[in-house]
């Protein structure tokens, strides 16, 4: 008898279940409608014309791929273009997508088209445009309503799930990494994220049972552009400033197009791009957490003298700045001056901060007055925490900085304008700014090959069980003059660590005595 993990066969009329051999013959025998001319029927029927049996064939398109479960990671979708991800994995992305939109649905709201709608759109890269085309044919085959936006930078996603009362929307994008990659982000109504633990899992198991098919059904589509709208809801936030002079590296991404849309015509800013271009093609890859990825941009803020320079990654959801001297500014430290300024605005109010941070966050936080909210890394559990809080502002290390008026979600053209705002109210320079939070010495994060991970981290905790210890993220260890976190790695073999001391020769005596228990150093 054939068991439930042995169930391998799709039936036509559906396809998102796998199905046995016997209730494949049952149906058979009972004539099920879909049977006839079907790859697995095995009686004989009425003789038919060669076009009308190739017609009458269930149009089930098998995947090349092993396991589409691969492409799914613990925040989005991503994969190298087209080995482990093509346009028929995109298909089913979306068709299960949709699924799983339609089935969290109350029944009321399945019959408004504005809300049962799902928002689309895509970054620049070559695949992007075939890859958006085939979810977007996925979705329409649940029978889902589409819109679709065009060419966009992932924040604006969020916008126009909201400006639209959708159900959710999907960005094709491969964010930060290179142009072999591509992806799909996923969001639900007013930009709620969709993560491992809030629905991502779910799309993954319906989409691994599920083959690309006719499905008899063609939601409709229609196409906005959002130009002015995303303009004005943008620029709301942005005061008259003081003549500045930024340089943008668009990393080639999406910034490149929305930039000069959105700030192009901003009185007393002068903009200086970089890598502008939207053809596909990177100069550098399109990370700014990688130094070397800032030269360009470091160089032309000197040449310049220019106020500050910004540079965004691949869907410009996330930036890097640098100052005035070309000097990289951390994330923390931006965390730390941008919480104040919504501080000094919303007084008592929540700033979220995730674990890596320095403890100048905290710190700023307290001393102005606000609610400091410590948390996991990644986008998932920093939108739900300011959600949680109703927190005005949120940043992370990685460069993901978020605001409540963004419906808790990351925008880098809102940290863009955010810098603008404090330097225009300050009426001081960057460096002026940054330099008094540099009260501590950080050691950046540094990465160990580590296969046993768990067994590391309870380790640790079994060392430095004399010092505050918790297991928020990974395991965090605390004394009075140094504190460090060690992070796993979500996809990779490693251990991630941040340490952080009083001076600079604590730190180095740390980092002496805790790299040997991590494992063997990498440069990634």
């Amino acid at each position: 008898m054939q068991t439930v993990s042995e169930y391998y066969r799709y039936c036509p009329d559906s396809v998102e279940v796998k199905i046995s051999d016997a209730v494949c013959a049952g149906r058979r025998r009972a004539n099920y409608p879909h049977c006839k001319g079907c790859q697995f029927n095995e009686h004989k029927e009425l003789p038919v014309s060669t076009t009308a049996n190739k017609e009458k064939q269930p149009a089930i398109e098998q995947s090349t791929k092993t396991d589409i479960g691969d492409v799914f990671k613990a925040y989005d979708v991503r994969a190298i273009y087209p080995v482990a991800l093509d346009e028929s994995t995109a298909w089913r992305v979306g068709h299960a997508a949709a699924l799983f939109f339609k089935s969290s649905q109350p029944a009321i709201e399945r019959a408004d088209r504005r809300k049962s709608s799902i928002v689309v759109g895509r970054d620049m890269r070559k695949s992007s445009p075939s890859l958006c085309e085939a979810l977007i044919e996925g979705i329409r085959a649940a029978g889902m309503p589409v819109v679709d936006i065009g060419m966009i930078d992932t924040s604006q996603l969020y916008f126009a799930v909201t400006h639209f009362d959708a159900v959710g929307g999907i960005q094709t994008t491969a964010s930060h990494n290179p142009a072999q990659y591509n992806g799909f982000k996923i969001c639900g109504r007013r930009g709620a994220p969709i993560g491992a633990n809030t629905g991502l899992n779910d799309i993954r198991e319906l989409a691994q049972k599920l083959q690309k098919h006719k499905t008899g059904q063609e939601g409709p589509i229609t196409e906005h552009a959002l130009d002015e709208e995303y303009t004005a809801f943008i620029r709301q936030y942005l005061k008259p400033i003081r003549p500045l002079k930024v340089v943008v590296d668009a990393s080639n991404g999406m910034a490149g197009k929305w930039v000069p849309i959105v700030f192009g015509d901003v009185p007393d800013l002068e903009l200086i791009c970089l890598n502008m271009e939207t053809d596909g093609e990177f100069v550098h890859d399109p990370n700014p957490l990688v130094d070397a990825n800032l030269d360009q941009l470091r160089a032309e803020v000197r040449r310049t003298n220019a106020d500050f320079g910004v540079c965004f990654d691949g869907d410009a959801d996330r930036c890097m700045l640098v100052d005035e001297d070309a000097e990289i500014v951390r994330c923390d430290m931006l965390t730390a001056l941008f919480g104040r300024a919504f501080l000094k605005e919303h007084p008592g109010s929540t700033i979220v901060y995730d674990l890596r941070s320095s403890h100048t966050v905290a710190d700023e936080i307290t001393k102005y007055g606000g609610k400091p909210r410590r948390e996991r890394v990644g986008h998932a559990f920093m939108k739900k925490a300011l959600a949680e809080t109703d927190a005005v502002f949120g940043g992370e290390l990685s460069g993901h900085f978020y605001f409540r008026d963004n419906f808790y979600c990351d925008s880098g053209m809102l940290a863009l304008t955010c810098a603008l705002n404090v330097l225009t109210d300050s009426e001081q320079a960057l460096s002026t700014l940054i330099n008094p939070l540099k009260r501590y010495v950080a050691s950046g994060e540094r990465n160990f090959e580590q296969p046993d991970k768990d067994g590391t981290i309870a380790k640790l905790g079994e060392v430095y069980s004399d010092a505050e210890v918790d297991f928020l993220d990974g395991i965090t260890v605390q004394h009075d003059t140094w504190w460090f976190n060690v992070r796993k790695s979500n996809t990779e073999p490693l251990l991630r660590l941040n340490l952080e001391a009083d001076t600079a020769e604590l730190l180095e005596e740390k980092l002496t005595e805790v790299a040997p228990l991590l494992g063997t150093p990498v440069a990634h």
